[in-house]
């Protein structure tokens, strides 16, 4: 044998959690890359794109909406405060608590980051015609609105 065969086991491609897996693991590997290129991982998208959603959020609220540990949010923020993508404020009301603030600069970042994302969609998805496209994102909606009752060991 002069190359090694490639082929995925059909008894592994006729299992769709090893295909939303391995689809997963290369657009998310390809969108790590174009945000590594600019500095910024995935975390850093995840939290401008929450400021950005909801508004300014605690830092510890930060953690619960992302399931992110609480010390890796600080770091993060710490990282998005540098180049004034995020402001932090005491607030007021509780000066215990650290309140994130999405900066002008910040929703720029983010939709330079989103144009990143669109293009990586657009090559993982390139086999599929804007029908299909569309019909895919909407079931994929629906089974991740379902994830919150999946138990995982």
């Amino acid at each position: 044998m002069d190359a090694l065969d490639r082929t995925t086991p059909p008894t592994l491609t006729g299992l769709t959690p090893y295909l939303l897996s391995r689809t997963g693991k290369a657009a998310r590997g390809a969108l790590a890359a174009r945000l590594a290129e600019q500095g910024l991982r995935l975390w850093h998208m995840a939290v401008l794109a929450a400021l950005a959603d909801f508004g300014p959020h605690a830092q510890r609220e930060l953690a619960v909406r992302l399931s992110i540990d609480p010390s890796d949010v600080v770091k993060v923020v710490d990282e998005l405060a540098g180049p004034g993508y995020v402001e932090r404020a005491r607030d007021p009301g509780d000066r215990r608590r650290v309140v994130v603030t999405l900066t002008p600069a910040g929703r720029t970042a983010l939709a330079g980051l989103s144009d990143q994302a669109a293009a990586v969609r657009d090559a993982v998805l390139a086999p599929l015609d804007p029908a299909e496209r569309a019909t895919l994102h909407a079931l994929l909606s629906r089974v991740f609105a379902g994830l919150d009752g999946l138990s995982t060991p």
